[in-house]
């Protein structure tokens, strides 16, 4: 029988990756330095603003980093710049409070072009409430409130193109044209679970120009001639679901999951700001400091597949 072994061929360059991840000169680089301040108005009633969306939005990826609270963010940054010798000063906590309402968060990379495959999921993300092992030993006694976090994800790069945050009542099928519509770039395929297989999910991915890759519902039944979500409940009817997904590559989906986990890896899964809106520049800003971190550096791994005495190999790109 044959067998495979996966390695990585970029160790070195992959490990000074991941040692990166925890320098503080990577999270407040030359460019959040040089536009710290504001030198523009913001154009509404009052007097300007003395820190730029930049200063705001390097803090609350730090708070996330590093799960500060806002005054203790005040001082690290104060005394990180202290340490740096770089003549700033930290937003005090209430300006970083209340600029997380309004603040813009450009989480996307530069464009790369069209998009072969788009992963899309959604994850929940705690607002307040009681910790899970005290609700398990001994139930819930007060409100837990959460946020969804919804996510695309380009299967190719793992870069996130398109993130939304809704409250938990809202169903993931609704966020989709919200993820999608504002993207300018080809998307060829876009793959999804059950919970986004309704008519108007195929009627945007229709529109769009995209081949969606979504499983149908247990008790899914057939739509009009010709459809293309037919194929799959056909497969499902036969018993062959399992194919149809290996067939057309709906498996790269779990891509999406594995950003999940990875959000939550590198940012505190629980939003401490109260006001809504604050809490999706906070979570925005945990998915910038994902991309950021995935621009450092990706793991090449090469599969290495022994039968016999032939030998074969694939290069694939996947990040841990």
């Amino acid at each position: 029988m044959g067998k495979s072994i996966r390695k990585i061929v970029n160790w070195k360059q992959y490990n000074q990756a991941l040692v990166n991840r925890g320098s503080l000169t990577f999270w407040v680089d030359e460019a959040a330095v040089k536009a710290w301040y504001c030198n523009e108005h913001h154009g509404g009633c009052g007097r300007g603003f003395s820190y730029s969306d930049v200063a705001i939005e390097t803090a609350l990826m730090i708070k996330g980093i590093f799960n500060l609270s806002l005054r203790a963010l005040e001082g690290f940054l104060n005394s990180l710049f202290t340490l740096m010798s770089v003549p700033l000063k930290s937003p005090d906590y209430t300006s970083i409070s209340k600029r997380a309402k309004t603040v813009n968060i450009k989480y996307r990379n530069p464009s790369r072009g069209p998009i072969a495959h788009v992963a899309v999921d959604a994850t929940g993300l705690k607002v307040f409430g009681e910790g899970e092992w005290k609700t398990r030993k001994h139930g819930s006694e007060k409100r837990r409130t959460w946020r969804k976090l919804h996510l695309a994800i380009d299967a190719s790069t793992h870069e996130v193109v398109a993130a939304e945050v809704s409250v938990v009542s809202v169903g993931d099928n609704e966020v989709l044209p919200t993820l999608l519509n504002p993207l300018r770039r080809k998307i060829t395929q876009v793959s999804a679970d059950g919970a986004y297989d309704t008519k108007g999910c195929y009627q945007l991915l229709r529109r769009k120009g995209c081949k969606a890759t979504i499983p149908p519902r247990s008790n899914a039944g057939l739509w009009e001639k010709g459809h293309p979500r037919n194929e799959a409940v056909e497969a499902l009817k036969a018993g062959q679901l399992k194919q149809w997904k290996i067939d057309n590559g709906y498996h790269q989906r779990s891509l999406a999951e594995t950003a999940m986990g990875r959000y939550k890896q590198l940012n505190s899964p629980m939003l401490s700001l109260r006001d809504y809106n604050g809490q999706v520049a906070e979570a925005l800003a945990g998915v910038k400091a994902m991309n950021k971190v995935i621009r450092l550096g990706m793991a090449v791994r090469q599969q290495v597949a022994y039968s016999g005495r032939s030998l074969g190999t694939i290069t694939f790109y996947e990040m841990i």
